[in-house]
């Protein structure tokens, strides 16, 4: 009885000698439609730009070095530093309540943090320059005992009301980036070191808070951006920061346009610079707190 053994598949003809396989690229018909239509429109704008008489570009270097818009700048940078300084330093005891297993701490920190990033940023700042209607003076000390009285209205001054109110209102986004960073380190990695008899402080310094920063970190700088743009808003209170000086210069040459587009390009090179200051930290944050691997 003979087997039939199975077949083997024909293996392919090698091609000859000069069949050389041409290799065709992909056509991307809309991607260079769209480029064309990118070109389109920024040729436009250009022309327009240039074209324009609107623009009024005299006008726009006129006053973009102006010492007014120049004093200006600097308080929007004050504003914006010191309300991100304090405004992380509370988030920081915002952070750790939240996390904190004791209930009255986390129901304290996340009522804070649900009603200062409910309310608009402008009403909490109308809020706190009118906190005279409530308390026309503020007494420090003891219960029962001695104490200190100011006068409200000499006490939280426009300014101080500005600052106040931007600070708040930064604490309450701080304490939940750095609540998301500090959970983002792996449970592991606290386990691994209380099974090694590392101390809690060492744990934190030299495990958990190197790992949580590069969560934080980037969300940070997009809070502080987001912070540069929102010290606009204090216009309102009549401090003279950017946006307020350039209203009042062109309410006084009624230049709306150029003088709007000097507040524009202010903020767009302040938003630059932070952003490079923001991605050099963040490339150098790796060597701030010695790491296993790192430690001597």
């Amino acid at each position: 009885m003979s087997v039939l053994s199975p077949r083997r598949p024909r293996s392919a003809d090698p091609p000859a000698a000069g069949d050389d396989l041409v290799v065709v690229p992909a056509r991307h018909r809309w991607r260079w439609a769209a480029v064309a239509l990118v070109f389109v429109l920024l040729a436009q704008f250009v022309h327009g730009l240039v074209t324009n008489p609107g623009w009024d570009g005299p006008t726009f270097f006129g006053y973009f070095l102006e010492k007014s818009v120049v004093q200006a700048l600097g308080v929007t940078l004050i504003l914006t530093l010191a309300g991100a300084v304090l405004g992380f330093l509370g988030g920081i005891p915002l952070a750790a309540m939240r996390l904190s297993k004791n209930p009255v701490l986390s129901t304290v920190s996340w009522t804070y943090i649900w009603v200062f990033r409910s309310v608009p940023l402008l009403v909490q700042l109308l809020f706190w320059a009118n906190l005279g209607y409530l308390y026309d003076r503020l007494r420090v000390g003891v219960p029962f005992g001695p104490g200190w009285s100011f006068a409200t209205a000499d006490l939280v001054s426009p300014f101080g009301a500005a600052l106040l109110g931007l600070a708040l209102h930064e604490a309450a986004f701080a304490g939940e980036i750095i609540r998301a960073g500090l959970l983002s380190v792996d449970q592991g990695q606290h386990e691994a070191a209380s099974a090694l008899g590392i101390p809690r402080h060492r744990q934190f310094f030299r495990i958990v808070a190197p790992q949580a920063m590069r969560a934080i970190l980037p969300n940070a700088a997009n809070l502080l951006v987001n912070l540069l743009k929102s010290t606009s808003i204090v216009y309102v209170l009549a401090i003279g920061e950017l946006f307020y000086q350039v209203q009042v210069i062109y309410g006084r040459s009624g230049r709306v346009v150029p003088l709007l587009m000097v507040a524009t390009v202010w903020y767009v090179i302040l938003t630059a610079a932070l952003y490079r200051s923001a991605r050099c930290t963040y490339c150098a944050a790796s060597t701030w707190w010695p790491t296993p691997a790192r430690s001597p």
